[in-house]
């Protein structure tokens, strides 16, 4: 367990992304085993930024969890609270890549390790000594690893962090959709940065329009303190105070799939954060948070799996003058 003061810690799913990469010569589908799982693609991206970063989770012991230790030790994120379960092998999921780069999933995880976290693997020291806790909702879709989020937050609120969120729907992990929506709601109840995709939107409020659906979001809500939509190909919205703030997604060509885009995504805001707080953001601010995030997603878009193919920031800067 670490006694370290982190920048940026998160808990969730870590798990092998297995990613079409062609035929064999039998005609047969072959697939790539990317590391990935969406709290962990965002420390990774984070780690890029030079933050300090811990992951909290639990894979199986097997080779794949072997495998995802080690290659998240190789990104610089730290693993003391990386447990290992020796009952239950690590989540694998099967990404099909549809037309446009969007994503089919089928899970392999009834069980999977990552939903085996418990409240006994949560430590106290690290997340009352972090200035942002990130969490998602896989690690709420059943009970045992939801009581871990719980007290995870709790923690992260009593040192005093920033709560960032991503509610991630995956509707295939989730026994009903109505069990989804009211652990998204405890979610939006608790964060004070948001991330929503433009689907996840609609699904919580109803709204296709996203200026609709942010200001219910706000008004239900009103510990949101900042909230990012995400809205693909189109790009990304920003509202913050009475501020309203749209940046076209960079299009550039060359889009391979869109595996980890909203977490790197993710983690670009929470740089920003970082650097900048949350207290007097000017609509020009936002808008430098928002062309850099979107110049990193679609440089992940360009290239295979998630956590191995977050870009330098030096790349993301080289790129922000052609991207808008």
């Amino acid at each position: 367990m670490s006694t370290q003061s982190f920048d940026v810690i998160a808990l969730g799913e870590l798990l092998v992304d297995f990613t079409e990469n062609g035929l064999s010569p039998q005609g047969n589908p072959l697939f790539e085993a990317n590391p990935g799982g969406a709290p962990c693609n965002v420390l990774a991206m984070l780690k890029k930024l030079d933050r300090s970063c811990l992951f909290l989770g639990k894979v199986g012991a097997d080779m794949f969890g072997d495998m995802l230790i080690n290659v998240v030790r190789e990104a610089g994120i730290c693993t003391g609270c990386l447990v290992r379960d020796p009952d239950t092998r690590t989540t694998l999921a099967f990404v099909k890549t549809l037309p446009g780069g969007d994503r089919d999933f089928s899970f392999y995880r009834n069980p999977g390790a990552d939903m085996m976290l418990t409240e006994k693997d949560v430590p106290e020291y690290p997340l009352e000594h972090c200035r942002i806790f990130h969490f998602g909702t896989l690690s709420m879709t059943h009970e045992g690893v939801r009581q871990a989020t719980s007290k995870a937050i709790a923690h992260a609120k009593k040192g005093g962090a920033l709560l960032s969120f991503d509610p991630n729907l995956r509707p295939p992990l989730w026994e009903s959709l109505e069990q989804a929506r009211t652990q998204i709601a405890y979610g939006l109840g608790q964060c004070d940065i948001l991330k929503i995709s433009d689907n996840e939107l609609e699904f919580m409020t109803g709204q296709t329009d996203f200026d609709k659906g942010a200001v219910l979001l706000r008004e239900q809500y009103p510990n949101i303190r900042l909230l990012n939509v995400t809205a693909g190909a189109e790009g990304s919205y920003s509202y913050y105070a009475d501020q309203r703030v749209f940046v076209p997604a960079c299009k550039l060509g060359g889009t391979i799939e869109t595996t980890g885009a909203g977490d790197t995504f993710c983690a670009c805001v929470l740089n920003f954060v970082l650097e900048k707080g949350l207290e007097g953001l000017t609509a020009g601010d936002l808008e430098q948070m928002l062309r850099f995030a979107n110049t990193a997603a679609y440089l992940v878009t360009t290239r295979k799996g998630a956590i191995r193919s977050m870009p330098e920031r030096a790349e993301v800067e080289a790129l922000l003058d052609r991207a808008f």
